[in-house]
Parts: structure tokens; sequence; C-alpha cells
């Protein structure tokens, strides 16, 4: 059984179909990367898989579950979570607390045993705090755990949302454009740690336009043209395929 199956999934906007009767399936533990031209509908594929959107028609598939109509909270609940491609980081509060934020799927206290502060409580509070501890550490951020956001560099603070994502203990990985507006040596970076996470156990599904990064990390690759599966297969079947290169670079 796949981790996630897509099937005749579509979304429409008023007369525009951003998404037009897809179907795929993607197994555990791989990078599956989506990639095409801007407006191919890639991000509005992720807003489907975690129910910002509702499919027009079509259902989603959660190991083995339709998950079609599940609130997001819930999406996230039973192990979906994402990262956006602008970021969604609380610049007031420092990277452990943004991380913390990522741990209460799975935090048991209540309003009222937290209001006053049983040693339930506290006991929690602890165990939360080293999960965070544990994503920053396995996104190389031990160092900046006490530093406020708001005074981070733009390529750590895209690390910092990871390492949030992965503190929910997730089964699949969303990744929209991790490295967008990062520089040669931090792409290299952003690169390893998606192989780390992928190693780790965690299935991704990645957006990205650094075509380099795509075709050296993933395991599949689907190819998103007007909304419409244009081709898939490895990177090298993808990257050989003339339909692709078409979209692309245009019949010429």
């Amino acid at each position: 059984m796949p981790l996630l199956e897509v099937r005749e999934l579509e979304k429409q906007f008023g007369g525009l179909k951003a998404i037009a009767g897809l179907n795929f399936s993607v197994p555990e533990k791989i990078i599956f990367s989506v990639i095409g031209p801007n407006g191919a509908g890639k991000t509005t594929l992720f807003n489907l898989l975690t129910n910002v959107y509702r499919p027009s028609s079509g259902s989603i598939l959660f190991q083995g579950k339709d998950i079609t109509a599940m609130p997001s909270f819930r999406i996230a609940e039973i192990g979906i979570t994402r990262t956006f491609q602008n970021l969604q980081v609380f610049l007031n509060m420092t990277a452990l607390e943004n991380v913390m934020v990522g741990c209460h799927l799975h935090s048991r206290a209540g309003l009222i045993s937290a209001a006053v502060r049983l040693p339930s409580v506290i006991r929690e509070e602890k165990r939360v705090r080293r999960m965070a501890m544990e994503a920053l550490e396995f996104c190389g951020l031990l160092d900046v755990a006490d530093m406020p956001a708001d005074a981070l560099p733009y390529g750590i603070l895209k690390k910092l949302e990871i390492a949030r994502a992965l503190a929910a203990r997730p089964r699949l990985l969303l990744m929209d454009e991790p490295a967008a507006g990062l520089n040669d040596t931090e792409t290299m970076e952003m690169c390893g740690l998606i192989t780390r996470i992928c190693q780790s156990g965690i299935t991704i599904i990645l957006v990205e336009h650094n075509m380099s990064l795509v075709m050296e990390i993933s395991h599949h690759v689907l190819v998103l043209n007007y909304g419409e599966l244009l081709a898939q297969g490895s990177p090298y079947e993808v990257q050989h395929n003339q339909e692709v290169i078409s979209a692309y670079l245009g019949e010429g």
C-alpha cells in the first residue's frame, strides 16, 4: 500500500482548472519531487493535500484512509505536516519557542491542569522542550535555540521552519521550495538536510525550482503543466523526456 494516493483529483477556480484529473501514488521513505513551470499547480496541490483547499472532485488517501474532507488540524495529527513557500515563522519568539509550537500535537496537558501548574504539566513542558531541542539538533540549530527569530538570517529561518515541522513527528513532510532564496552554500546544506530527513524514515514530497537539487536527491519526479500530469519517473527519465523539455524551454 502506498503511503499517499491521489485519485482523479481536480480543483477548479471559476472557469480555471488549477488541478485536472490528477492521479499518482507515493511510496514510503522516498523523496518524491513535484516540478513544473510557474502556474503549473504545484502549491495548489499542496493546499489540496492539507485541506487548505477542498477539491472540486477526486479523493486523497493516506495509509489507505480517505482524508479528502478531513480538517487541516486532523491531517496534521495523523502525520502530514508542511513547510511554506513564504516563511511562516513567529518572529517575536525564540528559535526554541518556534519549534515547541510544532510539538503541540503531542501535548496532553489540559487548560485547568496548566493553569494550576500541576506536576504533570511541568513534566509535559520538559518533554516538549526535549522534543524541540532534538528537532533543532537534527537541523543543526542548537546554537541559535535561545536567539529571537527576528535576529536570525534567512537561511537559518528556512531550517527553523523545517525543525518545527519535524517536531510534530510526521510520517509525510510536504516541503514547498525549501531552497528558494538560498545561496549556493545554503542550498548544499539544505540538500543534505532533506536527504537526512528521508533517511530517518520520513517520506518527503518536495516542490522546488532548483533543478540541480531536485535531480540530485529525488527518487521519483512528477511533472505538472497547467494542472495536468505531464510526465513522471526517475530523475533521468524526466530529464530526457521531450515533452518536459518543451514545457520548460519551448519547442525551439
